[in-house]
């Protein structure tokens, strides 16, 4: 064998000397680069960034705070010859790269130059997803963005979502070169889930409105100082907010307000356009959010709705032509770019609808036919249905987005049954939505984000990079679930290992590194039972809380987003118990003393009349949702995201908490 050493050995040393001159391949990122050239070796920052130009300050303050929060180190801003390790951030102009491309190279210092503060900005992702993943790569990347326009549309009409959420929502968008968050402001529920009464239905505005008293929705809104706070906060991350008041369909609370501008013909989830009334009610609602020297909408462009009106008869379509065309000219005049949903294959007419400057969602080609749409002359958003919409538990369109088909199939050019040339000029780029149509479905804002996350990433590689592509998608699967939300957010409650705690001090705060724990984990503790009164928390935070004795009926519960979900089982008013919870995205379990006792999982809910509806909300909660008729039916979804921020005032002592992933 010792004969055999020396070769062995030569061989190894040859193979190392080899890898260390090999260049680097493309690294992994959110989205892929669009080019990489790669060099040898590996770079660490210094901790100083160089700012060359002077409006580039803002960016590097931006990555200097999110370097801090992801990386526990410290960069701060510096003058001077740039060293080894040095970020050094440039705006130029470069041959015929666009706004958003950028350069990085990545050698003795980090090179970051790009035509506009925008670039650089996304260059500070790239770079952050890289450190997120270790030392840098050598090499320098020519990154550019195939469509101009990568964008999420969210309903909050239907579903209030916490602002809370939707800043975190405009941080992860910006990590992953997402630049444009359509909110959909107004909306309303079906009516057959309310006895086919229109005044029963559920219908919500949710931005404060001082020129209509009490047409905010009262089960969750938005003040207009903190939408300007979210615009703003976006504008800093290079986010485009796009406010949408839906209008003259889906309009249920605004005629839930006025029922004289309701259609007694079409629905009142219609408005009557007949009635000049309507013209009077939203030319008013539209100039408080629009006029002034500091309008509530801050942002370039503002969505006017138009989507699924009545074309019963020609009168009609006319008459919706003329509304749209109003709309459009109304929010020009205030001095912004309109959007609106793609509506005129459905409602084909003669009456004149304006095409210059206007940017259509084109989503269900047999309301907009996009290549007659592209003739026209309408610049349009990629936002295809049976592709891109998510209607958590509804049993239509997609629960979960099919991400394997969208990576290697889709991309914005590819509308409904129509595929177009890539970077179509008049394609600015693609979208993707959540709908909550089934208001009462014990949908969670937790589980609206866990199917937000692989779809943003997805569809964030498919409008920047294109065809472009270069992983298989699994590998591309594997890798995406390794990066961060974005820096200091985890909205998933993802944890490396196992938390535990030896005794949890009633009242006092957990301090665990998460707030809440997410799906699919296991939680365990002991407890050692006293008699609890009704009310009592076993563990809570901002999103959830978690009982040991439920408000109505003393058992074993948890609560969020206003619905009370209650296990079968109370715990004795003494004795040692063992508990072990387990939560997926379907299903949450419960075990008493190692033995399986319930499961709390999806399943159909009716109610025949108000008597006999499904007690799933508490007394006090913030909205609560009825279904009286019985031949309609929805999945209810009692899924929980535990709390860990804080415990309860409990007289039993619980130790020996402990929390792992679900195998």
């Amino acid at each position: 064998m010792r004969k055999n050493l020396i070769p062995l050995l030569a061989f190894a040393l040859m193979s190392f000397a080899a890898s260390l001159s090999a260049e680097n391949t493309k690294p992994f990122v959110v989205p892929e680069l669009t080019t990489w050239t790669g060099a040898t070796g590996t770079t660490s920052p210094s901790g100083r960034i160089i700012v060359r130009s002077k409006q580039l300050r803002p960016v590097a303050e931006q990555l200097a705070a999110d370097y801090a929060l992801m990386c526990q180190g410290r960069l701060t801003i510096a003058s001077g010859k740039p060293q080894r390790g040095d970020i050094v951030l440039t705006c130029k102009k470069l041959d015929t790269m666009p706004a958003e491309g950028y350069r990085m190279r990545i050698g003795h210092t980090i090179e970051i130059e790009s035509p506009s503060q925008t670039g650089v900005f996304w260059a500070t992702r790239t770079l952050l997803q890289l450190l997120e993943q270790g030392l840098l790569p050598q090499g320098e990347a020519t990154d550019v963005p195939q469509y101009r326009l990568r964008g999420f549309m969210l309903d909050v009409g239907r579903k209030f979502i916490p602002m809370s959420y939707l800043r975190n929502l405009v941080r992860m968008m910006a990590y992953y070169k997402m630049n444009t968050l359509q909110i959909h402001l107004n909306d309303n529920g079906w009516p057959k889930y309310y006895g086919g009464e229109w005044d029963k239905t559920s219908a919500a505005f949710r931005l404060e409105c001082d020129t209509y008293p009490g047409l905010t929705a009262k089960d969750g809104s938005y003040t207009k100082q903190e939408f300007v706070e979210l615009q703003q906060l976006a504008e800093q991350l290079h986010v485009e907010i796009v406010p949408e008041i839906d209008a003259p369909a889906h309009v249920l609370a605004f005629t839930h307000y006025r029922p004289e501008l309701g259609s007694k013909e079409y629905g009142m989830d219609h408005f009557d356009l007949s009635n000049p009334d309507v013209y009077t009610f939203m030319d008013g609602l539209f100039r408080e959010y629009l006029s002034g020297k500091e309008p509530v909408f801050r942002g370039p462009r503002v969505n006017i709705g138009t989507d699924e009106y009545s074309n019963r008869n020609q009168t009609v379509v006319e008459q919706f032509r003329a509304f749209t065309d109003h709309y459009l000219t109304l929010v020009k005049q205030y001095g912004k770019h309109p959007m609106l949903w793609g509506a005129l294959t459905h409602a084909k007419g003669k009456t004149p609808v304006q095409v210059d400057d206007v940017l259509m969602n084109c989503w269900y080609n047999g309301y907009a036919q996009p290549d007659s749409m592209l003739q026209l002359g309408y610049q349009v958003v990629s936002i295809p249905d049976g592709a891109v919409y998510i209607v958590p538990a509804a049993g239509y369109y997609y629960d979960y987005l099919n991400c394997e088909y969208l990576y290697n199939k889709w991309t914005p050019a590819v509308i409904g049954n129509r595929t177009f040339p890539e970077q179509h000029p008049q394609i600015e780029g693609g979208m993707f939505a959540v709908w909550n149509d089934h208001y009462g479905n014990g949908i969670s804002t937790k589980d609206i984000h866990h199917r937000v996350f692989p779809a943003m990433q997805t569809l964030s590689t498919k409008c920047w990079t294109g065809q472009k592509t270069t992983l298989p998608y699994a590998e591309f699967d594997k890798l995406r679930r390794n990066l961060c939300e974005a820096p200091g957010v985890n909205e998933l409650g993802r944890f490396d290992g196992e938390l535990s705690l030896q005794r949890l001090e009633p009242g006092k705060a957990l301090n665990l590194p998460l707030e809440d724990v997410g799906y699919d984990y296991a939680l365990s503790f002991d407890i050692d039972c006293k008699a609890e009164a009704q009310g009592t928390l076993l563990t809570e935070s901002s999103y959830a809380k978690v009982y040991l004795s439920d408000p109505k009926q003393g058992k074993l519960a948890f609560e969020r987003d206003g619905y009370l979900n209650r296990f079968n089982y109370t715990l004795p008013q003494s004795g040692k118990v063992s508990i072990r919870i387990e939560g997926t995205n379907s299903e949450t379990r419960l075990f008493v003393n190692g033995q399986r006792r319930q499961v709390l999982s999806r399943r159909e809910v009716y109610a025949i009349t108000p008597e006999q509806r499904i007690e799933t909300m508490l007394d006090d909660a913030p909205f609560r949702p009825v279904i009286y008729d019985m031949g309609a039916k929805m999945s209810y979804v009692p899924t929980l995201f535990f709390p860990l921020q804080k415990a309860g005032n409990f007289r039993s002592t619980v130790t020996n908490l402990r929390v792992a992933t679900l195998k």
